[in-house]
């Protein structure tokens, strides 16, 4: 009894375990009490705005544009509903501290890497990320510099996974790659509220002296194959020419037709020339002594 209750009880932490994992993007932050000393703060920053209420509009209302959210630290909590906005909202000014976060798509550039591939060819690769934040509260509280992290996360993501890789790989799997690495960044970025919509690798450079290999290679493999597209036109040539003279060989007036068509491409190409023509059978006749 006791070892499946221990066992039970495992599972239940392991099942809490990873569902704490899959659910790491969507972390709550409850809002702590003040205490007696937090409630004597926000209830004197409550008298000041009510003593110059004439003036206080301008102080704690605060607007936020259709494409921003706003993350209100009261007393350094996170205030009851998490983000506010868009639109307007109130703050209090002595005790709220603002956040604003831009939930719009944001693009960046990574860096060009440098990066030895799986058949030892060094390339120098970048590319470019788009993601945008989904959890303004979580962008905040659970990250530094947002922005700055998925980039170095984005450059050791694009190294890691092209090391791995072979040069032709590369080269024709640059799809897949990307929708690897998004996903990788989609999964590693998930706590602090950001969403990877898409990465695309931008291109792909090599050493010159290996440019010069490919390019040397490619031109002799065209050169082989017009070497090859030639002799195949030469032979089928000759066969053909074969079956003409097996003809003509056959039928004396087909080569006589052949001698007055020869004759009238002649006459009408070259104007000039004159032309005697001497019968078959008379060159037959000296032939045959």
């Amino acid at each position: 009894m006791k070892e499946q209750l221990i066992s039970g009880s495992s599972n239940t932490m392991a099942d809490a375990e990873k569902g704490g994992i899959r659910a790491s993007g969507q972390q709550k932050f409850e809002e702590k009490s003040p205490g007696v000393c937090g409630s004597i703060l926000i209830f004197l920053s409550i008298l000041v705005c009510v003593i110059f209420f004439p003036l206080a509009p301008f102080f704690i209302i605060k607007v936020v544009q259709q494409y921003e959210k706003a993350v209100i630290f009261r007393l350094g909590c996170i205030t009851k509903g998490g983000a506010a906005g868009p639109g307007l909202f109130t703050y209090l000014p002595c005790t709220d501290e603002i956040h604003v976060v831009d939930m719009r798509t944001i693009s960046f550039d990574v860096p060009p890497q440098e990066i030895l591939t799986k058949d030892s060819v060094t390339i120098t690769v970048d590319a470019v990320v788009y993601f945008r934040i989904q959890d303004a509260v979580s962008s905040v509280c659970n990250v530094d510099n947002v922005k700055l992290a998925t980039k170095l996360l984005a450059q050791t993501t694009l190294r890691n996974m092209l090391g791995t890789k072979s040069l032709a790989e590369i080269l024709a799997d640059r799809e897949e790659i990307s929708m690897a690495m998004q996903k990788i960044l989609d999964e590693a970025t998930d706590p602090w509220g950001v969403l990877v919509e898409r990465v695309e690798v931008k291109d792909v450079r090599l050493p010159q002296n290996l440019q010069r290999a490919m390019a040397a290679e490619a031109e002799a493999h065209r050169d082989a194959k017009a070497k090859v597209i030639a002799a195949e036109g030469e032979l089928n040539a000759s066969k053909a020419l074969k079956e003409a003279a097996d003809v003509i060989n056959d039928s004396p007036a087909a080569l006589q037709l052949r001698y007055l068509q020869t004759l009238g491409t002649i006459a009408a190409e070259r104007n000039s020339t004159i032309l005697f023509p001497m019968p078959i059978d008379m060159m037959k006749a000296f032939a045959d002594r």
